[in-house]
């Protein structure tokens, strides 16, 4: 359990805050200072409507229907049909952290007092967030223009006590589990529908946590180079520091430093230092720092991106608190267009492009592990029982299914915008499915990069008595608690699963430096 909360104050936000909350639960308060500019923004829309000034979202439809003027006697009715109609996403529901994510999220969007929302619907979600009432969100509708509509709309159906919520275990009705929680179903007030809705919160929380994953795929994956490069009797000489100062590329010198820690006195290294015919190994061994330094540059890019964004106001109108004047002279409620996803769609699609070119280069390493035309002596597929064993065909089979997976997958999703709204809302980001696309990335890379450890693990029973790298060896007895060595052939399904949660535990961090 934390000892401490998180303050909400509409500040930026880490990948590491929002994974604090999203998995463990962490404790998040709101800020005394995001009360005040929530307060302060507030009073401008209550005087807006006092004076009758017509702003959209407030008191007109909404997109097409923009140059509708909504009766004050409506205005109740106008925000609850708003969340009602968007509640339409489809498929699959999105898991409880990604939903977590969301809530922390459009709370720190309110908290910046930009959104003119009243206080009382920050501390609704903070309370659903300490209470894990977690709004069934289908993963799938969202084209990211005026943000994520329709994920947003199912959150905030679960608010106001309708639809379902995740809560204890559970798939129940919203408004059960409100009462038995003791939260008062949310009675949205004039701009207050339209202020859950816009936004990027379902793209950057279901991003954001994936990014988070990826960054730990990208350091692993030489972890893993680092093994096979052992198995494989290759030589360290292409990682010399010289080589990647003259390219100083940040994630190019950090890859090469890191392979050049795992690697570190190996006897491997050593048993053929003075009598190896070859001059250089293949791209997939020497040119690692490069390609995983490149990656790594990729995966910063996004997260500049993405922590920019956890901190940002999206919705629309945005609400500026300029004085005590009267409404119409402050001209302080100004329609624009932020909740417009493009950075973060543009993010996840480099963020995606970059991760797949990570699972082609570990593909290419696990061929020649168990390539018996290239793998240096090693028994056919990694078995001693050729023929009558299949070894480690197969799941090498499973990685280069996995990549044509994932190559399909790195279409940009940002370049395809499809017109709604009439013709309204006429070019759209795709952040959500650029998001989503990330994911099933993600997962695909864990699982190839589960298949590279265990081969290369196999690999170095093969080159014993000699040991690897120091930290090489220790990784190696870390594999070997999940995954035993492959005396005869068994089902590997299950291997691999392991060592994927293995990885998602985080029981392979300590050599991720």
């Amino acid at each position: 359990m934390y000892s401490s909360s998180l303050a909400l104050n509409g500040q930026s936000l880490t990948l590491e805050e929002l994974a604090a909350v999203a998995y463990e639960r962490m404790p998040v308060v709101l800020h005394p200072e995001a009360r005040r500019r929530m307060e302060a923004s507030r009073a401008v829309v209550e005087r807006y409507l006092a004076e009758g000034a017509t702003v959209y979202g407030i008191n007109t439809g909404f997109g097409k229907m923009s140059e509708v003027t909504i009766p004050h006697d409506q205005l109740a009715d106008l925000q609850l049909n708003l969340v009602r109609s968007h509640a339409c996403g489809v498929g699959e529901s999105l898991a409880e952290a990604e939903i977590r994510g969301m809530l922390l999220l459009r709370a720190n969007v309110l908290a910046k007092g930009t959104s003119g929302a009243r206080v009382v619907v920050a501390e609704h979600l903070l309370a659903m967030l300490e209470n894990n009432i977690c709004p069934v969100v289908p993963a799938r509708g969202s084209v990211g223009a005026s943000g994520d509509l329709a994920p947003l709309a199912h959150l905030a159906l679960g608010m106001i006590g309708e639809g379902e919520v995740f809560y204890r275990n559970n798939r129940v009705a919203a408004s059960g589990a409100l009462l038995e929680a003791g939260i008062e179903p949310l009675k949205l007030a004039p701009k207050e529908g339209l202020a859950l809705l816009n936004g990027t919160q379902a793209m950057a929380a279901v991003g954001g946590l994936a990014l988070l994953r990826a960054e730990r795929i990208a350091r692993l994956a030489s972890l893993a180079g680092a093994m096979t490069l052992e198995a494989l009797k290759g030589t360290p000489t292409a990682f010399d520091a010289r080589i990647q100062a003259a390219r100083p590329h940040p994630g190019q010198l950090e890859a090469g430093r890191h392979l050049r820690s795992l690697l570190a006195e190996s006897e491997i290294r050593e048993s053929h230092r003075e009598h190896d015919p070859r001059v250089q190994d293949a791209y997939c061994l020497r040119c690692m720092p490069q390609v995983h330094g490149a990656v790594l540059d990729g995966l910063a890019q996004a997260r500049r991106v993405l922590e920019i964004e956890m901190g940002s106001a999206t919705d629309n109108p945005l609400v500026f608190v300029v004085g005590e004047k009267s409404a119409s002279a402050g001209n302080e409620i100004i329609s624009g267009g932020n909740f417009h996803g493009a950075p973060l769609a543009y993010a996840f699609d480099y963020a995606a492009i970059v991760l797949t070119d990570l699972i082609s280069i570990c593909e290419r390493r696990i061929d020649r592990l168990v390539n018996p035309d290239l793998n240096e002596g090693l028994p056919p597929f990694l078995t001693p029982h050729a023929g009558v064993s299949s070894g480690y065909m197969v799941p090498h089979v499973a990685a280069a299914s996995l990549l044509a997976e994932a190559r399909v997958l790195a279409h940009p999703a940002s370049i395809d915008s499809v017109p709604t709204s009439g013709g309204k809302e006429d070019h759209v980001s795709m952040g959500m499915t650029a998001a989503w696309k990330l994911r099933q990335i993600v997962e695909n890379a864990e699982s190839v990069l589960a298949i590279e450890l265990m081969a290369a693990a196999e690999g170095l029973e093969y080159r014993k008595p000699l040991k690897p790298a120091l930290r090489v060896e220790a990784a190696w007895n870390q594999v070997r608690s999940v995954v035993a060595k492959l005396d005869r052939d068994r089902s590997l399904h299950a291997d691999i699963g392991n060592l994927r949660a293995a990885i998602l535990r985080g029981a392979l961090d300590d050599w991720m430096r």
